[in-house]
């Protein structure tokens, strides 16, 4: 079933993806550890009205590491995540978000799509649940291959308190 909206809640740390009003599926996630905010180089996760810009990784392994949207051949493992400490992991697959709100989350400094905001799956040994992030929304790495499955192009994501 696929989704038309994507409900992130910063305080419960919870994404709850929805067709037709109805809730289809509910993951925990981890949001920024700086909270929320919209300013470029922040290192927050923006709030507001967003849509799914771009679907990026189709066909790649559980686990397959991303940099620069753009998949490196690697699987993630804690080894490898031990030989590279500093690296913010992007796997598995990635939703980027495009701001709708200009002023807010969309244009000059507070554009969501130029930070380069998604939704993405992480390492295993990541806590869900509690904001750890560098702005983007974290998933388990099953989780976020459900979640890519269900989320079409356009669909829209509020973030928000609630």
């Amino acid at each position: 079933m696929q989704l038309d909206h994507i409900h992130i809640s910063l305080n419960d740390q919870t994404l709850v993806g929805f067709c037709a009003g109805e809730v289809v599926c509910r993951y925990a996630v981890s949001t920024a550890l700086n909270g929320p905010g919209e300013q470029e180089g922040s290192g927050c996760t923006p709030r507001g009205a967003h849509r799914v810009r771009a679907r990026i990784g189709d066909g790649q392994p559980l686990g397959a590491v991303f940099i620069g949207r753009r998949p490196t051949g690697e699987v993630w493992t804690r080894a490898l995540a031990e030989q590279f400490p500093e690296r913010d992991w992007i796997l598995t697959r990635i939703l980027w978000l495009c701001g709708e709100q200009v002023g807010f989350n969309r244009g000059g400094r507070v554009d969501s799509q130029r930070r380069y905001i998604y939704l993405h799956g992480t390492g295993d040994d990541q806590p869900m649940g509690a904001p750890l992030s560098h702005g983007c929304i974290r998933l388990r790495n099953a989780d976020m291959l459900e979640l890519f499955e269900r989320t079409p192009v356009g669909c829209s994501v509020q973030i928000d308190a609630q």
